[in-house]
């Protein structure tokens, strides 16, 4: 069987609370050797670094959602730079721009949506401050949001490498972002039935050029749609991408877990 890593997964959410060896079995039955359990604030970085320490197979990353980031602390930088020492820390993030729900649209004003971009802009910045100082790639969230995202990213691609999670953009703007030595992740959305677009990026993208995630407890993909997804359901995800790609498993197997371990610093120990 082969097997894969979920490099996407949010293992401290409250939905696995109650039975997450179980989830992390039904992974290891499912073939899924590693997980990348990832934070969205400096609480749920610390409770990912727990994880990380009790399941040798969990990795984390320490890092500020862009849409938390109202509830962040003005610098986040002393302790993210605390915690990047530990050795089962992979990466920063997520971190990025996200433009799909503003404060306007739930009672806001515009002045409320200008300060929300610039708060998420300046979480973003110490965030790709910190990578670049300790030397961890970061895992970008990007959605509605992706012109200025490249923008406040560019200055950094030559030291830092991104990959750009649940990656739905199209051909053009997938290159865009490997054209920067970065990477786009693809999530269980791959098998939704409305999303062609998805398959034909991922049709399209280099071999070596992206990962596999599920962005657990979200995006199940078919036949589980609808329901709570784990890590397991790589398996479904991969099968799609192995046959867009014309590979076997075995094939997108090694070159994907070989991407990972790559691009997230210890994964590969």
């Amino acid at each position: 069987m082969a097997a894969y890593y979920d490099t996407h997964a949010h293992l401290d959410a409250s939905d696995f609370a109650a039975e997450l060896p179980l989830v992390l079995a039904r992974a290891t039955e499912a073939g899924i050797t590693k997980i990348v359990t990832v934070a969205t604030s400096l609480a749920s970085s610390r409770r990912a670094l727990q994880l990380a320490e009790q399941f040798p197979n969990v990795f984390a990353t320490i890092g500020w959602h862009p849409g938390e980031v109202m509830d962040a602390p003005e610098d986040i930088r002393p302790q993210l730079r605390e915690l990047a020492g530990h050795p089962k820390v992979v990466a920063i993030g997520e971190t990025g721009l996200d433009h799909y729900r503003l404060p306007s649209q739930s009672g806001g004003t515009a002045a409320d949506d200008d300060r929300y971009r610039a708060r998420q802009a300046a979480m973003f910045q110490q965030q790709l401050e910190v990578a670049a100082e300790c030397g961890l790639n970061v895992v970008i969230h990007t959605r509605e949001s992706l012109e200025p995202t490249l923008a406040q990213f560019q200055p950094f691609a030559s030291r830092v490498r991104a990959v750009f999670h649940c990656f739905v953009g199209d051909v053009a703007a997938m290159r865009r972002v490997l054209d920067l030595g970065s990477l786009v992740s693809f999530t269980g959305i791959v098998t939704f039935k409305n999303a062609q677009a998805v398959r034909d990026t991922v049709a399209a993208a280099p071999l070596n050029k992206f990962m596999l995630e599920t962005d657990s407890p979200y995006l199940a993909p078919v036949p589980f749609r609808g329901q709570r997804c784990e890590p397991a359901y790589v398996r479904e995800t991969a099968a799609l991408v192995a046959q867009l790609k014309g590979c076997s498993p075995e094939e997108l197997s090694a070159t994907t877990c070989r991407t990972a371990e790559e691009f997230f610093r210890g994964l590969g120990t």
